[in-house]
């Protein structure tokens, strides 16, 4: 089911089938979430929940125990459950279950609520740790952006702008799991310009960004700013050796299993630990304009 929220710059629909977001409308008629294609991905924005990417042969461990997750852990195809809802926002919650249970034992509830104000979609995630034991959990976003935003543009007209920093770039090997290794990514002039080229080996992925990334073309006028102050990665990517006519601008809270190995959910320095009645809240937002 869709719901709606709206402000006097977007209008925002979210689906309940993974918390997804599957429009962001400016009120010119500017559509700037990519909206599917199976030539290239037919997904929008997924919501990303416990783990993000890839486990190594889709396992992990955690006390002795071997456990099965897919790519971005369960959010992505689960139904949520709208459990807030007003004109300018919208929170959808998924709970534990012996589904997920089987998959992920700990006992949660996740919420994520989208709020609009003006032209900036905030989106909140909040984790409760409802079990006896520390859980442990990565998320994040992957949204979605066309490219190019105007009719008059194309894809090799737009950027990426970085405010300043020295960013890493984490290393993957050629099935996109972690080598433990991050590289120096220089800029140039705080810029990256697009090319399809650039994601023939898949995602690119960031640490050590210090503030907002934006996505625009100087002959343009529209544009989209990524902020993630609570997320240490950033992700950008579409489908390897395509023309795929988007970016995903994504925060990660964590990264990928190691190549071959077999993770154990315990000694993944990266991922969150959450002690028995806590809760963990992280913000990510974009400004569309």
């Amino acid at each position: 089911m869709l719901y709606h929220i709206n402000s006097p710059s977007l209008t925002v629909s979210v689906s309940s089938q993974g918390a997804q977001l599957m429009s962001i409308l400016g009120s010119d008629g500017t559509e700037y979430l990519w909206q599917g294609d199976a030539r290239y991905w037919g997904d929008r924005a997924l919501t990303i929940f416990p783990y993000v990417a890839r486990l190594t042969g889709g396992s992990y461990t955690y006390r002795g125990q071997t456990y099965h997750l897919p790519i971005h852990g369960f959010a992505p195809t689960a139904e949520f459950t709208v459990c807030d809802q007003a004109a300018d926002s919208v929170a959808f919650c998924l709970t534990s279950s012996p589904e997920f249970y089987a998959m992920y034992p700990f006992r949660f509830r996740y919420e994520i609520r989208y709020t609009l104000r003006d032209d900036v979609l905030t989106v909140r995630s909040t984790v409760q740790n409802l079990d006896d034991k520390t859980m442990y959990f990565g998320m994040g976003g992957h949204p979605g952006i066309n490219v190019p935003l105007e009719k008059n543009l194309g894809f090799e007209d737009y950027a990426l702008e970085f405010s300043p920093c020295t960013p890493r770039r984490v290393e993957f090997t050629p099935d996109c799991f972690i080598t433990g290794n991050a590289l120096p990514f220089p800029l140039d002039g705080g810029r990256l310009p697009l090319r399809h080229d650039m994601f023939d080996e898949d995602a690119i992925v960031l640490q050590d960004v210090t503030g907002p990334v934006t996505l625009r073309s100087p002959s343009g006028t529209h544009g989209v700013t990524l902020s993630a102050p609570d997320y240490p990665f950033y992700g950008f990517w579409h489908t390897p050796r395509t023309d795929a006519p988007f970016v995903c601008m994504e925060p990660w809270s964590s990264l990928p299993a190691r190549q071959d190995v077999v993770t154990d959910l315990e000694q993944q320095a990266d991922l969150i630990p959450l002690e028995p009645d806590h809760t963990y809240t992280a913000d990510w937002s974009l400004h569309c304009f």
